[in-house]
């Protein structure tokens, strides 16, 4: 057979870089995040867990809000503030999701996001050291988003570094299952990532 390399996929320009960063983070992810959101999800149950997710939904929700009334959405802007001030209220801090009972749905909303909105094309592909696949506008928008969320701006710092790093650790235990099910399915998980 004749051996050709295969073309780089437009959206993927920065193919070799990102190959080299995904085998990096999945490398960190085996050693270190997978093991300690294994043993998270196995020690702390799972009323816990969930009312932990809810708090940092809730924090998103504020972050949402704010995105929602830069695209000029009052509507969502006012549902997300809602959702915000209801469950900070009546879901004890947002560890209970009484919004959604309400019929308020949850929307994810960030400044990649609003700068699409206003035009901002994604760019390509782009992953990103242990944050993973993201793309160029949205990297650019990071900072704004690292800014303007309420949990990555607490002090004391140490407050804020706790905040994050069980915020981590929830989310990479919320798809644990996933990722077993891409890492089963794929014979090449970047290509199918």
């Amino acid at each position: 057979g004749c051996a050709t390399s295969q073309p780089t996929h437009p959206q993927d320009p920065f193919e070799g870089y990102n190959r080299a960063m995904t085998t990096f983070n999945d490398n960190v992810d085996k050693a270190i995040l997978k093991p300690v959101a294994t043993g998270y999800k196995e020690v702390v149950p799972s009323p816990v867990r969930t009312g932990v997710t809810n708090f940092f939904g809730n924090l998103n929700d504020l972050w949402t809000m704010v995105n929602y009334a830069l695209q000029g959405n009052g509507e969502k802007a006012y549902i997300h503030m809602v959702r915000f001030s209801t469950n900070t209220v009546l879901g004890l801090g947002g560890g209970l999701d009484i919004a959604t009972e309400m019929q308020l749905p949850r929307e994810k909303q960030d400044f990649g996001l609003t700068l699409g909105h206003w035009g901002v094309k994604p760019g390509p592909y782009l992953v990103l050291p242990l944050l993973g696949p993201s793309t160029v506008r949205d990297t650019v928008a990071l900072p704004a988003d690292w800014l303007g969320h309420p949990a990555d701006s607490m002090l004391p710092v140490s407050t804020r570094n706790t905040l994050a790093g069980l915020r981590l650790v929830n989310v990479r235990a919320n798809v644990l299952d996933a990722t077993d099910t891409l890492d089963a399915a794929s014979l090449d998980r970047y290509a199918l990532m």
